[in-house]
């Protein structure tokens, strides 16, 4: 099996179908390259560029323009975030098709849930994060 939880303990002796259960609070928060927005990875197929995870922003983060290489889906559960287009608020679901581009900051502060198909293109790193 390809994905994994990074930090997952045990996940290795698991049987390549078993269901993964994830005690969420047990993973850590690791930092991105960009100051105020840390990220726990809760599932990760490098192999396929599947990834879903919980990102929290500090207020007054940015996250600076990137592409959507594929969909991108974002669920805020605490907080707000947005860009140009508008503010996505807690409670409330936003996804951007393949190949959209933005700025993204977050005044206040967030949590959200995010699901990507394969990770963002940033502009100012030359790896994807992750």
């Amino acid at each position: 099996m390809v994905a994994t939880t990074p930090g997952l303990a045990g996940q290795e002796k698991l049987a390549e179908l078993a269901s993964r259960f994830v005690q969420v609070d047990d993973l850590p928060w690791k930092d991105t390259p960009w100051e105020g927005i840390t990220i726990k990875m809760l599932m990760q197929d490098r192999e396929r560029g599947l990834e879903t995870a919980l990102i929290k922003w500090e207020p007054g983060a940015v996250l600076p323009r990137h592409e959507h290489i594929e969909i991108e889906q974002t669920y805020v559960l605490e907080g707000s975030f947005g860009d140009e287009e508008g503010v996505v608020t807690a409670g409330n679901f936003v996804w951007r098709p393949a190949g959209s581009s933005h700025t993204v900051a977050s005044k206040d502060g967030a949590l959200m849930l995010a699901f990507f198909l394969k990770p963002n293109r940033f502009f100012d790193v030359d790896t994807p994060v992750a």
